[in-house]
């Protein structure tokens, strides 16, 4: 496993900037909103797009660029919802590929490294909620 980037301070890249940000986040929900696998578990969760599709611009304006907008809780939201590997191997593809889409190579993978380690988090939180033991399967890809 590498080193850990969400644990170091700045920028994840010095040419990102926060329209990059908010293209990437507008263009992954609008696919998720339409996939198949991950679709209808935002259709019941989400009742105001607009509003989250700002609030998740905000999450990853914090993670990328340190600025401190977001102030909420992403975990507990994510442990009430009915998830399973396969929404998170989705998630994953999905917004691998609109990184990889949306943004230069080394940007992308800024995003991917961070958005596999979340995943990794997310999931073993849901394992542990349980009782199970999970261990991270995204960030060793």
């Amino acid at each position: 496993m590498t080193d850990n980037p969400l644990t170091h301070p700045g920028a994840a890249h010095p040419d990102l900037r926060e329209p990059m940000i908010a293209d990437l986040v507008r263009t992954f929900y609008a696919r998720a909103q339409k996939d198949d696998v991950i679709g209808p578990v935002f259709a019941a969760a989400v009742e105001d797009w607009d509003e989250h599709i700002a609030r998740i611009t905000d999450f990853w304006s914090g993670v990328m660029l340190r600025t401190g907008r977001y102030n909420g809780r992403p975990m507990r939201p994510h442990l009430i919802l009915p998830l399973t590997a396969e929404h998170f191997d989705r998630w994953l593809d999905l917004f691998e590929a609109t990184a990889r889409e949306i943004c230069p190579p080394d940007i992308a993978e800024a995003f991917i490294v961070r958005a596999r380690r979340i995943a990794d988090s997310f999931e073993m939180a849901r394992a542990s909620q349980r009782g199970e033991i999970a261990g991270p399967r995204h960030s060793l890809r």
